[in-house]
């Protein structure tokens, strides 16, 4: 999200890299199906361990659930709805089964153009579907005091994206997370150990219905 330093940027690149181009450990029938999680640092896991990010989370929950599904994590702290259709080629390259899109935060917290974002969301549902992944849509949400109009607009973007392109939705990533201070760092933005760990099971009734075992 934004204010994040860009050397967490560099770092998300970094392990997304890693996640692309580095064989996974297991065997090759646990590898045939990934799930991918395209987002910010929300997804990145800014100032947590990687194991305590919800993507990592979610991938432990699906192997004790009995889906042999690898977890990629493509998350780049302070990334946008324009850096993450930029990106689309590259998470593709992990041939995902089903992708989790959890972009936007950023536009909103910058006071982006809100058309930019409807268009860049847009583009990344419809580019990952032609090539053949389920997709989730997972929504975000301003606080009120980023202007009424423009907060109403955005948070409604998700949802209009969403029925425009006809994928699964979920209306608020942060659903349960957001604003306590129990289960954020210290900024109030970005999520801890243990609100990761809400985000994951909150996440988790989406995430099924397009699962295959």
């Amino acid at each position: 999200m934004s204010g994040t330093h860009a050397s967490a940027a560099g770092f998300g690149l970094l392990g997304l890299a890693l996640a692309v181009l580095a064989p996974s450990v297991g065997t090759a029938a646990e590898q045939t199906r990934v799930l991918a999680a395209l987002g910010d640092s929300l997804t990145a896991g800014f100032g947590v361990a990687p194991d305590e990010a919800w993507p990592a989370r979610l991938e432990r929950r699906l192997r004790q659930e009995g889906y042999r599904y690898r977890v990629v994590n493509a998350g780049v702290s302070g990334d946008t709805s324009a850096g993450g259709l930029r990106r689309v080629d590259w998470v593709l390259r992990t041939r995902p089964e089903v992708v989790i899109v959890a972009l936007g935060a950023n536009d909103g917290l910058r006071g982006q153009s809100l058309s930019a974002l409807r268009a860049n969301l847009g583009e990344i549902v419809t580019r990952l579907r032609a090539a053949g992944p389920r997709v989730l849509l997972a929504g975000m949400r301003l606080p009120p005091n980023y202007g009424a109009d423009y907060t109403r607009e955005f948070n409604e973007t998700f949802a209009g994206v969403a029925r425009r392109t006809g994928v699964a939705y979920m209306p608020f990533l942060l659903d349960g997370v957001a604003a306590d201070p129990h289960l954020n760092q210290a900024d109030g933005i970005h999520p801890n150990a243990a609100g990761h760990r809400v985000v994951a099971e909150r996440i988790w009734p989406f995430v099924v219905p397009l699962l295959r075992r």
